[in-house]
């Protein structure tokens, strides 16, 4: 079963300094029928103009990942930890019992875009910690793995049974992927066109899968999205 989320349908907020788009409920935006996908919480896209951030602020119990698209983005959190993350490279927060961070485009001309994604985590109350990866770049048609529980094939660790892939497809050309039985995913494009299932997913269109076992993605236009394997 394929279940696909429009780009349009997701929840936006505008201001002069952001522009986000919220897959899932998030702030301001609620919708009871859009509360996450099995443990994934929130999807937001997020462009920041130059010199905008978001001011220190709390989380708790919860696995966020930052994967930077474009740009650049600033993080300094109270655990001690200061650094920018930049295109291609994840940052992954276990806030646990709790972590105050903020988040600001250093750069002075160009925006920064990113996906900001949030997962329930395994157990509450855990230590918080920290850390950014870097991944060298993968050939087309392929997956690279960003995240996962067991951390595999150098990817950040995540305190919840979910793998996360970045993908990039050429036009005309297809990827496969398994689920394993009981498995689900979420696709989210980035960019392109893609073919699901029957089903055309374009630029911020997202998909819940279920009861599937082997998933083909075809690019009508070259294509960039992530994949979500969830439990």
């Amino acid at each position: 079963m394929i279940t696909v989320r429009k780009s349009q349908d997701r929840g936006h907020f505008q201001a002069d300094w952001l522009d986000s788009y919220h897959t899932f409920s998030f702030d301001t935006y609620y919708d009871p029928a859009h509360m996450g996908f099995r443990t994934l919480r929130v999807i937001n896209q997020d462009r920041v103009q130059a010199g905008a951030g978001f001011p220190l602020h709390p989380h708790r119990d919860m696995e966020i990942l930052s994967f930077v698209l474009a740009g650049a983005l600033r993080h300094k959190d109270n655990l001690g930890h200061e650094e920018i993350i930049r295109a291609g490279e994840v940052q992954r927060i276990t806030a646990g019992k709790g972590v105050m961070h903020s988040e600001f485009n250093p750069s002075a001309k160009e925006e920064v875009h990113f996906l900001q994604i949030w997962i329930l985590p395994a157990e509450k109350g855990l230590n918080p910690s920290y850390e950014k990866k870097q991944f060298e770049p993968k050939k087309s048609n392929s997956l690279q793995l960003l995240a996962a529980m067991d951390g595999r094939d150098g990817s950040a660790i995540l305190q919840q049974d979910v793998a996360l892939y970045s993908g990039e497809v050429e036009a005309g050309s297809t990827v496969e992927y398994r689920l394993s039985e009981g498995r689900h995913a979420w696709i989210q494009v980035i960019s392109g066109d893609l073919e699901l299932g029957g089903h055309r997913l374009e630029a911020g269109d997202g998909a819940a899968i279920s009861e599937e076992r082997a998933l083909s993605l075809t690019a009508q236009d070259k294509a960039r999205f992530i994949l979500f394997d969830l439990n």
